[in-house]
């Protein structure tokens, strides 16, 4: 529960991913027991199971996920560090606990249900927002499922839902976790320190040969080549196939005569209004108009402001209101006023204080445009066709070369690139398509072995293949000497920095004050004031932030700074207590409410596990993430 107090103000909303992730992130223990080689079926609760496809789907899920957080692509060994497949297993155990639920309490969905949600579904929608069946097919395509998968696994996410919101929605967490929720998070901390960088310390010594030597063999790790893989890729976009010359002049005049107004700026006028009472007043204001007073004049026999009297500019369509908009296009000139016309408020009088020509551009200067256009359009249609041409060119036995000059389309061989998309020089290549996606494939293929290929966002495609592979090496002791020095010096620094910061430290325990040690280092003693633990400090960060809460008024102790480069040497001057529960506000109240909802919604799921017992068959896991 101090771990919901603590994030319950980030917003993370269990529930919200059980709905649209078919996942609670595996926050529930998974025991040895559980697992059994002797099924079909990755995971079984109850007499409901998972499949090894929908298996893959979830890891794949907490893969991306995992890479988008880090900006790299993990590879097998790091999936496993980041504790992957215990994630994975955690999260198809919830949702098949709570579409065995679902089962005995005979909850279902209608059709027509079903048949909306799909689409309204944005990832499928068009350019219109509209659903359209090739996105559709398309998006399923590119995570591997059938239409048929889909629904059903659609159907469960709705199905699930229903019991979700029965436990969570509506959940109001009481006032006196709120209260001690608040006072957690705005207690304050004065606090004294001051800031140990290298600076302080004596210029350390140069490594001898056997230090080297020894500093290298112990961090060999850290000076391997990684493997390098060359790969070819072929692209399908739809600038790949499009073909602006093939457009006949006759279609993009059409396009150019239909669409004239997309071509035009249209006339803008500024706009003065004195807006008066009644139409007496009005008409009055408008003779004196015409018997030689000005517009300012008047303006200030008003009693009104130069300065307060325009309404800006607009065009024609966007004036005001449909009459003073003909009022005001209706004035031959600059300077020129209306008669009185009813506006929105009461009856006007306008002036036109300035006018900004529309133009147009001629077709001369559309055209190309026009014509990219209208070719780029015809290439989205022509996608899947070229697609398929290309596939059955492979399956023919054509070359990914030869099938590429066939169907007009770019390729391009990147001559050498690791795991994390860099060159040899450790440049990161950045114009690889999918790159987290081609990469992972490209290394667990073979060389010259043909792969399957990757969707390009929703209307494209990239094949590819791995023509060469160059083995990972340890560098050699001489090639990377220099490194190894700087490395051994950085280390051996950060050791006497911190050695140095915790003898400052319990100087400062033992009743010295911060100044009298600072001033022996000859560095200044600095000040936070008002320090919260949720602070996102630049210079304490968040190691020395928990530090400073760690004890009461008086404590002192030493933590890195934020960039875990230099040490923080702090003593905390004053505690200033937080607020209670009324000072909390609504969207505060509601974070909180969901997360001990969160926290309701893993127990119950917790529930159903033991009540209805699982089992999980690690081989064939194990074998539906392998390719």
């Amino acid at each position: 529960m101090l771990d919901t107090l603590r994030d319950a103000s980030k917003g993370w909303v269990a529930k919200l991913l059980l709905i649209l992730l078919v996942a609670a992130f595996g926050v529930w223990g998974i025991s040895g027991s559980m697992f059994t080689a002797a099924s079909n079926s990755v995971v079984t609760v109850g007499d409901t199971t998972v499949t090894p496809n929908e298996y893959r789907l979830a890891y794949d899920r907490q893969m991306a996920t995992i890479g988008r957080q880090l900006n790299t692509r993990l590879t097998s060994e790091q999936a496993k560090a980041f504790g992957v497949p215990q994630r994975t297993f955690g999260e198809v155990i919830a949702g098949a606990a709570l579409d065995e639920q679902a089962r005995r309490m005979n909850l279902g969905l209608s059709d027509d249900r079903l048949a909306k949600l799909v689409a309204d579904d944005p990832a499928f929608h068009d350019f219109n927002g509209r659903f359209d069946r090739g996105n559709f097919t398309q998006v399923l395509r590119s995570v591997g499922m059938s239409e048929a998968e889909y629904i059903e696994s659609r159907s469960k996410v709705a199905v699930r839902a229903q019991i979700v919101e029965a436990v969570s929605d509506g959940f109001k967490a009481p006032d006196a976790m709120i209260e001690a929720l608040a006072a957690y998070q705005s207690e304050t901390r004065d606090v004294n320190y001051i800031l140990l960088t290298p600076e302080v310390l004596e210029t350390g010594a140069e490594p001898d040969d056997a230090a080297v030597e020894a500093y290298y063999q112990a961090h060999k790790a850290d000076y391997e080549a990684p493997e390098y893989r060359k790969i070819t890729y072929v692209t399908l976009k739809p600038e790949d196939i499009a073909d602006p010359a093939s457009v006949s002049d006759e279609v993009v005049r059409q396009d150019y005569e239909a669409n004239k107004a997309r071509f035009s700026t249209p006339e803008q006028r500024a706009v003065d209004q004195l807006v008066f009472s009644d139409r007496a007043a009005a008409d009055e204001a408008s003779a004196k108009l015409k018997s030689g007073t000005s517009f300012d004049e008047l303006a200030t026999e008003l009693g009104r402001n130069p300065n307060d009297i325009g309404i800006g500019s607009f065009t024609k369509e966007d004036a005001p209101s449909a009459a003073i908009g003909e009022a005001v296009f209706a004035v031959a000139d600059t300077g020129g006023t209306t008669e009185v016309v009813n506006g929105p408020f009461g009856p006007v009088i306008l002036r036109v204080s300035n006018i900004t020509a529309g133009a147009e551009k001629s077709f001369e200067e559309m055209e190309p445009e026009i014509r990219k256009e209208i070719a780029l359009t015809e290439a989205y249609d022509q996608v899947m066709t070229v697609h398929d041409s290309f596939e059955d060119a492979l399956a023919g036995g054509t070359l990914l070369s030869e099938a590429a000059t066939q169907q007009k389309l770019p390729m391009r061989t990147v001559e050498a690139v690791d795991r994390a998309g860099r060159d040899p020089s450790g440049k990161v290549i950045n114009d690889i398509p999918e790159s987290r996606d081609v990469l992972e494939g490209a290394f667990e293929a073979d060389v010259n072995v043909e792969l399957p290929p990757i969707n390009i966002g929703s209307d494209g495609f990239i094949w590819y293949q791995v023509d060469d592979v160059t083995p990972s090496r340890q560098k050699p002791l001489d090639e990377v000497r220099d490194q190894v020095v700087a490395d051994w010096k950085a280390e051996k620094a950060n050791e006497a920095l911190g050695a140095k910061a915790t003898e400052v430290a319990e100087k400062v325990k033992n009743g010295e004050s911060l100044e009298t040690v600072a001033a022996d280092l000859g560095i200044a003693v600095e000040q936070k004031y008002s320090l919260k633990r949720a602070d996102q400090d630049p210079v304490f960060g968040e190691a020395a932030v928990e530090a400073a809460f760690g004890g009461p008024e008086g404590h002192a102790g030493v933590a890195a700074d934020a960039g875990a480069q230099n040490r923080i040497v702090f003593k905390v001057m004053s505690v200033n207590s937080g607020s209670g529960a009324d000072a909390v506000q609504d969207q505060d109240r509601q974070q909180i409410s969901a997360r001990v909802a969160d926290d309701l919604l893993d127990q119950m799921v917790t529930e159903l596990r033991d009540t209805y017992g699982v089992s999980i068959n690690q081989t064939l896991a194990e074998r539906a993430i392998s390719y």
